[in-house]
């Protein structure tokens, strides 16, 4: 598996390209290495660490290099034309409305737009939407990957089963079990609502399937069978705890399949964080592991919008966790758990899928990496075993679940990955989205912050505000409209094209060290629904 990219390319904000290319070297995993004081190593999922710097060496004439690449210290006038931002944003949107009777129930959901914007490539977020068919209710959730896409690709296939399994009553688990014995066809468990881009993996349904299986079948097993309410929030925990226990079990035994056998075990050595969201009717549980984000948007009854959170950042900068952390391992290790902000010196997220480097014992890490495929014992990263690396495990699956009930001014929920969180404040983010819903962006004055604005800047703000209604019906997606200020807004908030079509324009070698990969649902609520489910209380 190639050493993740994260480790040599950390995320740059504002800086100049000139302090970039001094200091470039090559490296022997084909990426342009960066170790400049200019970038920031806070930005990175992985901070570097000694046993890495054989990876990299200075290469001879780099300049020769950097002017092949035609980068210069002096700003290129390139820019790409409107239609071609268009074209480039729109790319991986997708909307999905629910019909006005969904089949059982008016929906509380009026529908969703999702989008994803690459920086790394590919890009390593993931994200999935789906109609629970058997139960009621529609799940939605954004994966970030690290160290690759193996395990979000892995879990954005996966994870969404493991939930509508966990939520099936016991009659309809034994009426699955036994279509599959006799050889008859299963029932629908889910209904994918799906962007063509995002993939299933036809070479591991099989492995994926009977993993599945063996999970509902221990479902039968410990249920009595008495009708009894399902615990969402307990579905929740149990299917993510469940599905990141698979994915280390099926690294361990490995396949006979050459090629899935090499997948299982890319899965497990790389990592991903979950923000997921069920809802249903009123009720709305949010289950979240690592760093996404879920944000309810409120309108407040003068028209104004607030921002709720429904999840909690799982890092160094959750005393909480830091709390969890260091009370799960002796106290002569308080000081090298959690060291730079970072797991072990290494790693942001306190809670992730795969990465089992965090999870497995030194022992049973050698002997899977020392039995499996060539790619994987020649390479680096997985042999690199932690520092400090005494009571395993330090990482953990397990989400935190947050429930919410819906009430008539909750308009809308925007899930994403820490790719918007790092670029937008999460009230900026609740009004953006709140004035692309309701149209109602020109009723408010035009704030400049503090600055001195002279009049022919007034002049050019109010130009541009005049121009935002024509970039408002150009945004058919309401996650395409997010990211487009999420990359482009100027320190007034509004959308500079120039900054916008610069940072499309940026070569992949050169993106990922501004911005992450983002990705975002938008999910909007039908207020109508909702209060009627309140009056019949």
């Amino acid at each position: 598996m190639p050493a993740p990219t994260q480790l040599f390319f950390p995320l740059i904000r504002n800086c100049e390209l000139s302090r970039i290319y001094g200091t470039a070297c090559y490296c022997h995993h084909k990426h342009l290495c960066c170790s400049s004081s200019y970038i920031p190593q806070s930005r990175l999922r992985y901070t570097p660490h000694p046993a890495y710097a054989t990876f990299c060496r200075p290469k001879e004439n780099w300049w020769q290099y950097t002017q092949g690449r035609r980068y210069a210290s002096t700003p290129q006038k390139f820019y790409l034309t409107p239609p071609q931002v268009n074209s480039i944003l729109k790319a991986n949107e997708y909307s999905f409305k629910v019909p006005e009777f969904d089949g059982k129930n008016v929906s509380s959901v009026l529908g969703f737009d999702s989008n994803q914007l690459p920086a790394n490539a590919p890009i390593e977020d993931r994200r999935s939407a789906a109609t629970c068919l058997q139960t009621r209710g529609m799940l939605l959730g954004v994966f970030d990957g690290h160290a690759g896409c193996a395990c979000s690709q892995a879990v954005s296939e996966r994870l969404f089963y493991y939930i509508a399994v966990s939520l099936l009553p016991h009659e309809t688990l034994l009426e699955i079990e036994n279509a599959v014995e006799s050889g008859r066809a299963l029932l629908p468990i889910l209904q994918w609502h799906k962007h063509p881009n995002d993939y299933f993996s036809k070479e591991a349904s099989k492995l994926y399937f009977n993993s599945l299986r063996t999970y509902w079948q221990e479902l039968i097993d410990l249920n009595t069978g008495e009708s009894a309410d399902i615990d969402v929030k307990e579905a929740l925990i149990n299917a993510f705890k469940r599905l990141d226990n698979d994915i280390s079990l099926e690294a361990q035994v490995g396949d006979p399949n050459s090629f899935l056998n090499y997948l299982v075990l890319r899965v497990a050595f790389s990592g991903a964080t979950a923000c997921v969201a069920h809802v249903d009717g009123v009720d709305l549980h949010v289950a979240n592991t690592g760093d996404s984000r879920a944000m309810l948007g409120v309108q407040e009854e003068d028209g104004s919008w607030s921002a709720v959170t429904l999840s909690n950042d799982h890092n160094a900068q959750n005393e909480r966790e830091l709390e969890r952390l260091k009370l799960e391992h002796p106290k002569n290790e308080a000081k090298s758990v959690v060291k730079q902000d970072r797991l072990l010196g290494l790693l942001m997220p306190f809670r992730a899928f795969g990465d089992v480097k965090f999870k497995w014992s030194i022992d049973l890490q050698k002997r899977v990496i020392e039995s499996g495929p060539d790619q994987l014992n020649d390479n680096e990263y997985t042999k690199f075993i932690p520092p400090n690396y005494h009571t395993p495990p330090y990482l953990t699956a397990e989400p935190e679940v947050t429930y919410h009930r819906l009430r008539p001014q909750d308009k809308f929920l925007v899930l994403a990955t820490d790719g918007l969180w790092e670029t937008m404040h999460r009230q900026d983010v609740v009004r953006i989205v709140g004035e692309y819903l309701t149209g109602m962006h020109r009723q408010q004055p035009i704030a400049v912050g503090g600055y001195k604005v002279t009049l022919g800047q007034m002049h050019g703000l109010l130009t541009e505000r005049r121009a935002k209604m024509s970039s408002v019906f150009e945004d058919q997606n309401a996650a395409t409209h997010l990211i487009r200020h999420a990359v482009g807004n100027n320190e007034f908030g509004t959308v500079d094209h120039e900054r916008l079509s610069k940072m499309l324009s940026l070569p992949e070698e050169l993106a990922r060290m501004y911005r992450d990969d983002i990705t975002i649902i938008v999910v909007q609520f039908n207020s109508h629904v909702v209060g009627a489910y309140q009056n019949q209380e």
